[in-house]
């Protein structure tokens, strides 16, 4: 079992930045494909950000291209993501997940990750 939680979410004014952190702990880390999830007030669930577990593959959507940034460490059981130039449509709660299967890969299926967190709250306000 691998349990998930998320820090650094907050208020920012548009344009600012933020950086989420997502710090895993319970079975080995190391094996994981993790992504960044969010949902909006009203909205499905939508992924923003994917890296595999050596880091060499990543995936960002479109709405998060050039603006945010993933890493991941897992020396120390972390994937981060980097927001920068924030705009009022991303505001939304975050989430970050783990999959153990298909770890090589940069996953962008919510339906394959197992292990999901309880989220963080991004609000930007214009």
């Amino acid at each position: 079992q691998v349990q998930l939680v998320e820090s650094g979410g907050g208020l920012v004014q548009a344009g600012g930045s933020l950086r989420l952190s997502c710090a895993a702990s319970g079975r080995t880390f190391s094996s994981y494909a993790m992504g960044w999830f969010r949902q909006a007030p009203g909205k499905g669930l939508e992924i923003v950000a994917a890296i595999s577990w050596s880091g060499s593959a990543t995936y960002y959507a479109d709405s998060a291209k050039g603006r945010f940034i993933i890493s991941g460490d897992n020396a120390k059981n972390t994937v981060s993501l980097q927001m920068n130039s924030l705009k009022p449509e991303d505001t939304a709660v975050y989430y970050c997940a783990a999959d153990p299967i298909l770890y090589h890969t940069a996953v962008t299926d919510r339906n394959q990750y197992r292990y999901w967190g309880r989220g963080t709250q991004v609000t930007v306000s214009s």
